[in-house]
């Protein structure tokens, strides 16, 4: 028979000249839709594979006598201090770059760019390379957040949306789980030398960077499919598809974002809400010694690990709550995140003036729930969806760099503040977030 079957038996609907267009497309669709969730997430997750390098170090340099008297504690958080502006200032480019040329292009620069200067940091000693290198780190390390984001979502349909980014979300919870105890046992169990934990973290992200050239691809119709929301798009305003000449450019992108209310609501929010975040990453075992003094500096370390399991689950959660519960709306379920996050936060003092150690660890987890679950909607889904196709890596770089701002506070604060002070002050900080975007209860993404 020409089409390779017998008599009497029905052809294989995967190699027969007749088998169903839709449902290989179906397949197609399918297939990219993950393969796309899959390398994006690994990369995000990479990235901190690097990030999390100088955390790591730091142990080992302050009990450097090569380098500890010029490398100091302070000095040390200057250069956080460094970091850290450097993130905020690339979160407000690296968006709009993403939404006029694309996330591949911005991305594999990232990541080449950390690969470097990590090795760099981990080839030298000099006061002047590791703030130069750690300022290229932060302009590198900003490349990850708003271009990835726009690159899964451009391949899921909003009422999707919540749940799949939800799910891809749990990558930065993940990462800055897992990079901290790799790092350390290349860098003190197999070396003995902090400098391993930068060359270790480097060598970690030229593999992901490597998966990432060869299995990304940048939106649905760079291999023959359509805008997961094209048709409806198309269909209820009556415009024709957006071709390559008719985008805006970078400058008229930003501008709709600056005008647009719920870009700015989300901005205001975040940036009141990443100060906490940053402030348990960056000094939670030390906020965790000076409540329980007994415990030792092993147990300090790894009592906050409960507040990042905790903010693994909370976006998975948190999305598919938007999206079944409240038809993806996602201001509802952000807003009764931050009242938790209120309520706990301005229990946590007296909570943990108990002494006991499973307190800790239960209050720590439901701050990390409450809190992740809101930064997971904010930076994130609701992001995207107020950016709108053209302009979702745009607005959630915007919304991210107004973020990063808070959080260099979050790092700084904790140094010159009472822990009773800082998170009543935290408290307060989740409540007028919350306050902010109460007015968008019932607002809906752009696309739908």
């Amino acid at each position: 028979m020409p089409d390779g079957t017998r008599p009497g038996v029905a052809p294989d609907p995967l190699r027969s000249p007749e088998a169903d267009p839709a449902s290989a497309r179906l397949s197609l669709r399918w297939r990219w839709r993950w393969q796309i969730f899959a390398v994006t997430w690994i990369a995000y997750a990479g990235f901190y594979f690097v990030r999390q390098a100088f955390s790591v170090a730091k142990l080992g340099i302050l009990d450097d006598p090569a380098v500890n008297h010029t490398l100091t504690s302070h000095t040390l958080g200057l250069i956080d201090a460094v970091y850290l502006a450097a993130y905020a200032v690339g979160q407000f480019a690296w968006g709009s770059w993403a939404d006029r040329f694309g996330p591949r292009v911005v991305v594999i620069g990232g990541m080449a760019g950390a690969v470097v200067a990590s090795a760099v940091v981990g080839l030298s000693t000099s006061l002047v390379v590791f703030g130069v290198a750690m300022a290229v780190q932060g302009l590198a390390q900003s490349t990850g957040w708003a271009p990835l984001c726009k690159n899964v979502t451009s391949f899921v349909p909003v009422k999707e949306r919540g749940r799949i980014l939800g799910l891809w979300c749990t990558n930065y919870a993940f990462g800055g789980l897992a990079a901290p105890p790799f790092l350390g046992w290349w860098a003190y169990s197999v070396f003995d030398n902090w400098h391993a934990a930068f060359l270790a973290g480097s060598a970690t992200l030229a593999v992901v960077l490597a998966l990432f050239v060869v299995f990304q691809r940048n939106e649905p119709t760079d291999v023959g499919l359509p805008r997961p929301d094209a048709q409806e798009t198309t269909a209820e305003s009556g415009a024709a598809p957006e071709t390559a000449d008719a985008r805006p450019t970078s400058r008229e992108i930003y501008r709709e974002i600056l005008r647009n209310r719920m870009v700015l609501t989300l901005s205001a929010a975040y940036f009141l809400l990443k100060p906490a975040r940053y402030a348990l990453l960056l000094w939670g075992p030390v906020i965790v010694s000076e409540r329980l003094p007994e415990v030792g500096k092993l147990e300090a370390t790894l009592i906050p690990v409960a507040f990042g399991v905790a903010g693994v689950l909370a976006p998975m959660t948190v999305g598919w709550i938007s999206d079944r519960l409240f038809s993806s709306r996602r201001v509802p379920p952000c807003v009764l995140s931050l009242g938790l996050l209120m309520v706990m936060l301005a229990a946590f003092v007296p909570l943990t003036a108990t002494g006991s150690t499973w307190t800790m660890v239960g209050v720590l987890a439901v701050i990390g729930f409450g809190l992740y679950a809101a930064d997971a909607l904010i930076a994130g889904v609701a992001a995207v969806d107020s950016g709108g196709t053209a302009g979702a890596g745009t607005a959630t770089g915007f919304v991210n760099g107004c973020g990063s701002v808070g959080a260099i506070l979050g790092g700084l604060l904790p140094g010159f503040l009472s822990t009773t002070v800082l998170f009543y002050g935290f408290a307060a900080a989740a409540a007028l977030a919350g306050v902010v975007m109460l007015p968008h209860w019932n607002r809906t993404a752009v696309t739908a």
